[in-house]
């Protein structure tokens, strides 16, 4: 038998600090998730949906002439069991997060002293959607109210989620019109793990129907609520300038890494490390002081609120113990690697699991408590600073990038307007006028059957090119964060010439960071309140905008991407195998059938480049259903901040030449 090829650093990823650790890692004979990615071919049945494992009489394996399971269910319907399963618990994991948030802020609010509320402007903007008396009552009380509202929508007795009266009024009714609008977020996801069992829910195109409903009920519910309770407690994002990439990884400093998705700890830590006792700890074992970087979507969480720098995106994870320089990586939930323990066994690193949902065999539990916060965090820190002294050889690339990151909804609304006058009307006066082309969300995921950040970099620089303003949440706002893609400098060297003009003007970066995977809730606000601006129809299915997860892995991408469709967007997945290929039907079902229902449709494409193609195809649509001057790129470029630039480049006498005529 042929031996399997493995891909060569420079193949596996485009990221200069990933490829030097890789190399690292062959040079002393340590596995990565790349390695194990090539040694491990993925089972071509289980990737096109057609394995069915719901009962004791399979796994039946629906290929060649087989047709139906040993119960006779169909591929229609085995494939969408699949499909079904894996959004109920994407939803599930980002709608937990939301429920743990919610005790937190309970917490605050009943007088835990690490706890405070940070934003109570946000906290009474909250209140009145979940109906909660504000008045003169005192920030604490209401908080209180506010979370046992928030934790009521897990298990609402009757009725609808508050939350999606924040929809546009047409979609709202589209929802109910089809019976999909969520009723609470457990129960949502519940009836669709039950739908799933063996005997159960047997026509596809109904089971995708709650499908919707249960992913709805994480975006517009357990995702959305995640993320204003955090941003009540540690404050709304505004723009921070930090680094990225594992460059930011100190030889004279304890390392700790922050990695995983729930801010409750993570905060904590950033103020513990700050202390004078850890500090004075941390120099009395020969450390300057203790240096805390982020992986994956705790990273940005505490990105976007503090300024810590960011270590790296999913696929870096393993990579920043091959460093040797990190003490202690700090893990709570979600898209941690069981890999990560051989890795910090063969280094000094302690591995540190923090939550009760989350243990890792061979890792230190070191379980949170709200209630003990700073007291655990400290722990943490007085562990990673003893292993300081136990440092080995260190190899940390240097590779970094600036970024600036922290676009809320809130910030976006007031950098186009100010105080007095915060609107998305200049975003839309942007669109309308063809200065910006439309808007690509891209969001979340690498994946290590990709060559690591590629379909990243090159959809994000085309869609600049074009004129399309990114947004992105997740690992793919880490991959452009790295690439430089995050200042407003960028710009001018990125971006097409209207969306250029558009950056000068405001002073924003031509790519916007909105935050962590579970923040994706608030593209689905910004979409939202262009709506409710005129001109670009009067749902969210009108805007010229397109969704994409090009390097998905996880079950939360599809759960993600089910409620952006049901929201009425354009949505693709890149990369990797289509899930759903084992059923032309449920992929007819998908697309034409969902556009047809909801205005949105689910597409999976592997080529980067026709993802591009696809897109822009999209919002050109868009733009002429609304009536829109077709996009030209040449009516733009010659802004007087782009002209200055030009002119101040210019020899001294030229410049006077430029400006003034040659008056002196």
């Amino acid at each position: 038998m042929a031996k399997k090829k493995v891909r060569t650093p420079e193949e596996a990823s485009r990221d200069a600090a990933a490829i030097a650790l890789l190399e690292r890692a062959l040079q002393i004979n340590a596995e990565t998730c790349f390695y194990r990615a090539d040694e491990i071919t993925p089972c071509p049945i289980g990737a096109d949906g057609l394995c069915c494992r719901f009962c004791a009489m399979g796994p039946c394996r629906l290929v060649g002439d087989v047709d139906m399971g040993v119960c006779g269910a169909t591929r229609d319907v085995v494939v969408v069991r699949n499909f079904a399963r894996a959004v109920a618990a994407g939803a599930a994991s980002h709608s937990d997060h939301g429920r743990s948030v919610a005790y937190t802020l309970l917490a605050a609010a009943e007088g835990n002293p690490v706890y405070k509320i940070r934003d109570p402007y946000k906290l009474f903007e909250v209140a009145r959607y979940l109906g909660v008396k504000v008045g003169d009552r005192p920030v604490e009380e209401i908080a209180r109210d506010v979370a046992i509202a928030a934790l009521g929508e897990f298990g609402r007795i009757e009725g609808e989620l508050l939350y999606l009266k924040r929809a546009p009024v047409k979609r709202q009714k589209i929802w109910r019109d089809l019976g999909i609008a969520p009723r609470a977020v457990d129960r949502e996801v519940v009836e669709l793990l039950h739908r799933t069992h063996m005997g159960n829910d047997q026509d596809a195109d109904h089971l995708l129907d709650q499908c919707m409903r249960c992913a709805l009920a994480d975006g517009w519910g357990g995702s959305m609520l995640a993320t204003d309770l955090t941003d009540i407690l540690f404050g709304t994002p505004a723009p921070v300038r930090a680094e990225a990439n594992l460059g930011v990884l100190r030889e004279d400093m304890v390392n700790v890494i922050i990695h995983g998705h729930e801010p409750t700890l993570s905060e904590i830590i950033v103020a513990a490390a700050q202390d004078p006792e850890i500090v004075a700890y941390a120099q009395s074992k020969g450390a300057k002081g203790v240096n805390l970087a982020g992986i994956c979507c705790t990273a940005n969480e505490i990105l976007v609120r503090e300024g810590v720098p960011l270590a790296g995106n999913f696929l870096q994870q393993e990579l920043a113990i091959l460093t040797g320089a990190v003490e202690a990586m700090v893990v709570d939930i979600q898209c941690i690697m069981e890999g990560l323990v051989p890795l910090a066994n063969r280094f000094h690193t302690a591995l540190i699991t923090t939550s009760p949902k989350v243990k890792v065999a061979g890792a230190l539990h070191l379980e949170f408590d709200e209630h003990r916060a700073l007291e655990i965090a400290k722990q943490i820190l007085h562990t990673a600073i003893d292993r300081f002294p136990q440092r080995g050889e260190v190899f940390v690339p240097n590779y970094r990038s600036p970024l600036v990151a922290g676009f809320s909804h809130e910030y976006i609304n007031y950098a186009l307007g100010g105080s007095y006058r915060g609107s998305f009307r200049p975003l839309n006066d942007a669109i309308v006028a063809g200065r910006i082309r439309g808007v690509v969300a891209d969001i979340g995921c690498n994946n290590a059957r990709l060559c690591h950040d590629e379909n990243h970099y090159y959809v994000v620089s085309e869609f600049l090119k074009n004129d399309v303003l990114v947004v992105q949440t997740g690992c793919g706002a880490i991959a452009s964060a790295k690439k430089g893609y995050m200042t407003p400098e960028a710009a001018m060297e990125y971006a097409g010439p209207g969306l250029r003009e558009v950056c000068e003007a405001i002073g924003i970066p031509p790519v916007l960071h909105m935050g962590a995977c579970v923040d994706n809730s608030r593209i689905l606000t910004v979409l939202s309140q262009m709506v409710t601006e005129t001109g670009l129809g009067d749902d969210i299915s009108d805007i010229p905008a397109v969704g994409m997860a090009v390097e998905w892995m996880s079950e939360k991408a599809l759960a993600i991407a089910t409620y952006c469709v049901a929201s009425g967007a354009y949505v693709i997945m890149g990369g990797v195998r289509n899930p759903l290929a084992g059923s032309p039907e449920v992929m007819r079902l998908t697309t034409e059938g969902w556009e047809q229902k909801v205005g949105g449709r689910l597409e999976f494409v592997e080529d980067p480049k026709e993802i591009v193609g696809r897109s822009l195809a999209h919002i050109d649509r868009k733009r002429a259903a609304l009536g829109l001057e077709e996009y030209n790129p040449a009516k733009w470029g010659k802004s007087g901040d782009w002209r200055m630039r030009q002119v101040l480049e210019l020899p001294f006498e030229a410049r006077i030449e430029a400006v003034y005529g040659g008056r002196k």
